[in-house]
């Protein structure tokens, strides 16, 4: 007998950020009836991110810009990224697609321009818009590939990630996609052999319970984003409106069901179980991102991996300026080149404490490009660096004293530092030329950038693991391989091309990449079963 509680859909999307929008729109175009359900108002972590996506061999923006690039060139950059995270053939598709993903989402309307910035940064002003967004301009990694800008911020001012989703709902809406908002799936339905077949949902019913809650998770997001005890109260709240006013919806999903819930960040016993290491930073993402679709996937069998790779991003610059200083651990060693991308930067801060040793001409450097190479979040930033977690001494010995760190290691570390510097030699560490310099003009100052809970100077940290998939699909894997039938990921809630080390910008070409595929072939499916049925009806005629 039909359950009179149940709807009924080719394809039920969980979660309603970039993943599942794209992969809502891909199923749908091929056919089928697709639902979206999202715990809160959709958008996620992608519509808090900045919005850039990263994309090369020859997009119309790097063309407009007049940057030469090639998909051979990108995939050599990105394989040192990427690592075994995916294989090599998975990678070569990703890059051979990039330019044909940043004409997908232009289509779709998303705003994309060339305009280039020219200084190295962790996120360009509002006058740029393609940037180098990862290590590509770094040491040892132009020696492997030709670098080019590949970060492609969508057009918008302040964070551009908001533009994007509303470009993508509004494409969700066009392709006639139904979406359930405030509407949490607890369970996956599956059937005697194990094939996945639908969902249970707690949906907000009352709508005087559905407004606070939509004004809960809208200031849980910004600003609770920022200062986590607000975030915390706030979202505490919301969960009690959801255990006392949610009805259970049973879902029928006869073709599949793709999970597209984000990562874990938000989850303190994830990462305590998986990244103990991680658990100082500030959580990249909304409430939503608690694991919910990566234990979903767990309970119909599906296997995880790289779940202990968190990405935690220490950026130095802008001010590009601030790329001439060096980074020292307690010893007054050198950790790493520090032109490159803030989430090697912060691996290497991981679990240990590190400086940046400046002079007083690069002070007065960075200071001269506060205005013009920043925007509000990072200009407070840098202030907060220069002012109250800064040290200063007129020698390298006082100030090495004043941080505690080990005063002749210190004056040696510079001292090869400014002789390769005044002769033109290599940097000793890898630091490309371009942005080495003479730390020669006292007063000097140390500028503590440890990893630690600060809301001044936070470490926003992202999960970048999740349930392993076919390549091919997207069909979550089981341990042995095989495939969970009806079952897909993607985006966080998967292990995707990020999932070893993080760059600007590839989370989200993850996320419409693998969406993407999930729903293409859970489209098809649906397809292959309406021919199938169309030539029955006619062999019986």
């Amino acid at each position: 007998m039909a359950d009179p509680d149940a709807d009924e859909f080719d394809v039920v999307v969980v979660g309603f950020g970039a993943a599942g929008a794209c992969a809502a729109i891909e199923a749908a175009r091929a056919g089928a009836r697709v639902l979206i359900c999202d715990r809160f108002q959709g958008g996620g972590a992608s519509a808090l991110s900045g919005g850039v996506v990263y994309a090369g061999g020859g997009t119309g923006p790097q063309r407009s810009a007049g940057v030469t690039d090639t998909e051979d060139a990108m995939f050599a950059y990105l394989r040192e990224e990427v690592g075994d995270a995916v294989s090599p053939a998975l990678l070569r598709r990703f890059c051979d697609e990039s330019t044909g993903m940043i004409d997908w989402l232009a289509d779709l309307g998303v705003p994309f321009e060339g305009s280039l910035c020219p200084y190295k940064t962790s996120y360009p002003s509002n006058r740029h818009y393609l940037y180098y967004s990862g290590s590509e301009a770094s040491g040892g990694f132009r020696d492997t590939a030709p670098p080019a800008p590949r970060g492609h911020r969508v057009h918008g001012r302040g964070s551009s990630g908001k533009v994007l989703f509303h470009h993508l709902a509004d494409a969700v809406a066009k392709a006639g996609v139904l979406v359930r908002t405030q509407t949490a799936v607890t369970d996956l339905v599956t059937d005697d052999t194990g094939r996945v077949t639908g969902v249970v949902t707690k949906t907000l019913a009352p709508g005087w319970a559905r407004t606070r809650h939509r004004l809960l998770s809208r200031y849980v997001a910004k600003p609770g984003l920022y200062v986590p005890a607000i975030r915390k109260l706030l979202h505490r709240r919301a969960e009690r409106l959801e255990r006392r006013h949610a009805r259970t919806t049973r879902i029928e999903a006869r073709h599949g069901v793709i999970l597209a819930a984000g990562g874990f960040v938000a989850n303190r016993a994830m990462l305590r179980e998986h990244a103990p290491n991680h658990r100082s930073g500030l959580p990249l993402g909304t409430p939503g991102d608690d694991g919910s679709g990566i234990r979903l996937g767990v309970t119909a069998g599906g296997a995880t991996r790289l779940l202990d790779r968190v990405s935690a991003w220490r950026f130095i610059s802008p001010p590009s300026a601030m790329l001439g200083a060096i980074l020292v651990d307690a010893q007054g060693k050198r950790l790493i080149d520090e032109s490159r991308y803030g989430a090697a930067i912060g691996d290497a801060l991981i679990g240990r404490r590190g400086w940046l040793l400046v002079d007083n001409a690069l002070r007065t450097d960075v200071r001269a490009q506060l205005r013009t190479q920043t925007v509000w979040f990072q200009r407070w930033q840098t202030r907060y660096l220069l002012g109250r977690a800064a040290v200063h001494g007129p020698t390298v010995a006082d100030v090495a004293a004043k941080a505690g760190i080990d005063p002749v290691g210190l004056a040696a570390t510079l001292a090869a530092h400014n002789d390769a510097a005044a002769v033109g030699a290599p940097d000793p560490i890898g630091k490309p030329a371009e942005f080495v310099r003479s730390l020669v003009n006292a007063p000097y100052s140390l500028l503590d950038i440890s990893i630690r809970p600060s809301i001044a100077y936070p470490c926003p940290m992202l999960t970048l693991g999740g349930l392993v998939v076919h390549e091919d699909t997207g069909q979550v894997r089981r341990p042995d391989g095989s495939t969970v039938d009806g079952l897909y990921a993607a985006g966080r809630t998967a292990v995707g091309v990020c999932s070893n080390s993080y760059v600007s910008g590839l989370s989200l070409a993850d996320c419409v990449f693998s969406g993407r595929r999930a729903g293409r072939h859970a489209g098809t499916a649906v397809a292959i079963t309406a021919l199938d049925q169309e030539g029955g009806s006619r062999a019986e005629h």
